[in-house]
């Protein structure tokens, strides 16, 4: 018996990285799993990990801040697996400068990512989620307790240099997370955030400026200088950055029954280092 059987959890951005690792963590507890990524293959690819293992999952292919994106999401959910239980928003990028040369082009795409495309999603679940709580009652059944994950980060709760929009965006998504508890609370739905500090990602293990993503036709330059990640790694108390599988441990304790009267929190999941 897994802590999560019978649940049904949409991922966004779970195709790589950290992502990936909440799929397979929610699944390993026994959700059903709607995995996204822009590209089919590394869908695919977690996806048949988590069948591999014994678990459900489908995939939703596509940008998320693709205009009809949230619907298709949500509606990914309710048509393979008959519900919708956990979200979490967790798709995005990066794309830094200081803010004389941060073009508009740079803020619109990491707000739209990071920021309204979490706020789309969530608006395409509520009528999803009312409709399940309102059937439940007129059954006479107890209404489940519903999840809600939103992934910000340490840039978000203190800012960082060279990323003037990240943060905001990240800051931003602490906000929606208090909203949406408030809004949600009487459907029985708890909405809380994970905040990350450095974690080794794809996007980080690259030197900073020697590798580059396709974020829809456009090549985003990635990375962390090697000299920087040490120096950031020794200020931080646990003495190393964290692992895409621990990220989506502090994740998956949003997602279990132990968390059931918690809400409208940030958790920091930063190995002890807080801005």
């Amino acid at each position: 018996m897994g802590t999560l059987d019978n649940k049904v959890a949409i991922v966004s951005g779970s195709g790589r990285g950290i992502g990936r690792e909440i799929a397979l963590k929610l699944a390993s507890e026994g959700a059903a799993i709607v995995v996204n990524d822009m590209d089919a293959e590394p869908a695919k690819e977690t996806v048949a990990a988590v069948e591999a293992a014994g678990g459900r999952a489908v995939s939703c292919i596509g940008s998320v801040t693709d205009a009809d994106f949230a619907e298709r999401f949500v509606a990914t959910a309710v048509e393979q697996f008959g519900g919708l239980d956990i979200i979490v928003n967790n798709a995005g990028y990066t794309w830094d400068s200081v803010i004389q040369k941060m073009t508009d082009e740079q803020w619109d795409a990491i707000l739209d990512v990071h920021l309204k495309a979490p706020f789309r999603i969530l608006r395409a679940a509520q009528p999803v989620i009312s409709g399940l709580v309102r059937r439940a009652k007129e059954a006479g059944e107890p209404v489940p307790c519903r999840k809600v994950v939103n992934i910000s980060s340490l840039a978000g709760t203190g800012g960082n240099a060279g990323q003037a929009n990240y943060s905001s965006a990240k800051a931003g998504i602490i906000g929606l997370t208090k909203a949406i508890a408030k809004e949600w609370g009487r459907y029985n739905v708890t909405v809380n955030s994970v905040a990350f500090g450095m974690i080794k990602t794809r996007l980080t293990a690259q030197p900073a400026g020697g590798g580059t993503i396709d974020v829809q036709g456009k090549e985003i330059k990635v990375g962390v200088n090697p000299q920087l990640l040490s120096a950031m790694e020794q200020m931080i108390p646990l003495g190393r950055a964290g692992t895409p599988s621990e990220a989506a441990g502090a994740v998956y304790l949003f997602c279990i029954p132990e968390s059931d009267y918690v809400s409208a929190q940030t958790l920091v999941c930063g190995g002890g280092f807080n801005l």
